[in-house]
Order: C-alpha cells, then sequence, then structure tokens
C-alpha cells in the first residue's frame, strides 16, 4: 500500500459493517489463504457482497494499480483502517521473535532494577518540614 501507508507501518483497523465501507477506503480482510491484508477498495457489489481490492503499490507492465484477482465477500472483512505508524510494524515482528522477546524482558529488567535502586538512593524528606509549614498557614 505504499506510499500512502509504508512497508512496515502497523495498521489500526476499526471494525465497520461491510456495507459501510465506501470506494477507496483502505479495508482489511481476510483472503482465502487466511492471510490478513490491506488494499485499497475500488468497487463494492452490494448484491453479491462483495468487495474489490487492489494493493496500489502493485502495478502492471503499463504502469496501472493492479486489481486483485478475487473478490472478498463481507464475511471476511475485517474493517478498514483509522490510522498507522510507521515503522511499528517492525518492531512488533522484532518483538516475537525469541531474540526479540529476550531484549523485551532484558529491558524491562533493567527498567525495574533502576526503579529500585534510584528509589532507595533519594532520601526521604523529614516528616518535620510539613508539619511546620502547616503549623505557619494556620496562624495567618
Amino acid at each position: 500500500m505504499e506510499p500512502e501507508l509504508p512497508v512496515g507501518s502497523m495498521v489500526f483497523v476499526r471494525q465497520v459493517e461491510p456495507a459501510d465501507i465506501a470506494v477507496g477506503d483502505n479495508a482489511t480482510f481476510y483472503r482465502s489463504d487466511g492471510a490478513v491484508v490491506t488494499h485499497q477498495v475500488y468497487e463494492i457489489d452490494p448484491v453479491a457482497q462483495t468487495i474489490s481490492t487492489q494493493g496500489i503499490a502493485n502495478k502492471n507492465a503499463d504502469g496501472t494499480i493492479m486489481h486483485d484477482a478475487e473478490q472478498t465477500p463481507f464475511s471476511r472483512v475485517i474493517g478498514v483502517v483509522s490510522f498507522c505508524v510507521p515503522y511499528l510494524g517492525f518492531v512488533n515482528a522484532y518483538c516475537t521473535t525469541m531474540p526479540g522477546l529476550l531484549v523485551v524482558v532484558a529491558v524491562l529488567a533493567l527498567l525495574i532494577t533502576a526503579s529500585i535502586v534510584l528509589d532507595r538512593m533519594v532520601p526521604d524528606e523529614p516528616a518535620g518540614k510539613h508539619t511546620r509549614v502547616h503549623a505557619r498557614e494556620r496562624r495567618s
């Protein structure tokens, strides 16, 4: 879906009724092989209850956008794109691997350890300081 949705983006999808999808929307759906895909809708057939989509980065030899080979039934539509965060998909994909998971656990352990150490290093305020401030406020 380049350039509208850069490769590696994390796409946030909101569920909608398939009948509420309009031509030009970026719809997310299950392909017949089970893969989740986000493509642009170029045609809606309410009678057959299907949408026709195209990946806007998929070009024919003459430079026109190539339409997807199969139509998508309303039953396989997940929703439409609300927004995307570029490159966050790469981070998500890395964090779901074993090395990525180990890095996440190590960073969390480091943050917890740093928090505990810093908490013990910072001295607490003396208890009497608050008492004197309140006593002055009452006199005035």
